[in-house]
């Protein structure tokens, strides 16, 4: 095993994947700060937290250390390993809201949403990089696209997972009727735990979450290229070009 060689593919792969990490995360949660604010909260506001600054957003761990390190194992491994990680949550007092229970659905959703925003953002940009065809930054700005596609619709398919801290768990609270809603939200102070098993407990040669999360990931890698005229197959082959 050459140790150089890995380390300049763990660079290079850095190199794609940092600015679509960091906007991904970042965005996600300063989205949530904005729709709060819409709907009544002012919290997020107050604290400076409706910004695109990643200064304001980036947690050491859970947008640097984590994805660096799934990254790195990912290649010493041979690839497999599903890329994310996590920002400094926007803080969102859901009682500030007109409608709390109502208004909590359009909060939670925002993130989601601007994940698949990104998502088409990055897709435009490997049309672009089509269109330039063998232009300098044609084949780097391909690359970092795809690696925006796919850390998006990841992100967008994981914080969709029904259970909460997660987006999905607060949309599935929201929807669900006043009694079982209380019910399901005593769920949280459990829910990063819950997702941690399902994570490492294997099943068909992935993980439970894995097992999740690739059927989602598919569907929304195919909306995006739907969406942005993008030939799927080729998507999906740039993807898994990007992540070799």
């Amino acid at each position: 095993m050459d140790i150089a060689l890995i380390v300049q593919e763990v660079i290079q792969k850095i190199t794609i994947f940092a600015l679509p990490v960091i906007f991904a995360i970042t965005l996600h949660e300063a989205a949530h700060g904005y729709v709060a604010r819409f709907f009544g909260d002012m919290t997020a506001a107050a604290t400076g937290r409706i910004t695109a600054n990643p200064l304001k957003h980036i947690d050491p761990v859970g947008t640097i250390l984590v994805p660096l390190v799934i990254l790195l194992t990912s290649k010493l491994l041979g690839g497999g390993m599903i890329l994310f990680g996590w920002a400094k949550p926007v803080p969102v007092n859901f009682g500030r809201l007109r409608r709390p229970k109502q208004d909590m659905l359009w909060v939670a959703a925002a993130g989601p949403g601007m994940n698949f925003v990104m998502a088409v953002f990055w897709a435009l940009m490997i049309q672009l990089a089509i269109t330039l065809h063998s232009g300098f930054f044609s084949k780097p700005m391909a690359y970092m696209g795809a690696a925006g596609v796919f850390i998006n619709v990841i992100l967008m398919a994981l914080n969709l997972i029904p259970l909460p801290p997660l987006d999905g768990g607060r949309i599935a609270v929201s929807l669900l009727p006043m009694k079982q809603a209380m019910q399901f939200a005593r769920l949280e102070p459990y829910g990063l735990f819950i997702l941690l098993g399902l994570m490492f407990i294997p099943i068909g040669g992935t993980s439970i979450l894995g097992f999740i999360l690739w059927p989602l990931i598919s569907v929304f890698i195919g909306l995006t290229a739907l969406v942005t005229g993008l030939d799927s197959t080729q998507l999906v082959g740039l993807i898994q070009l990007v992540l070799s």
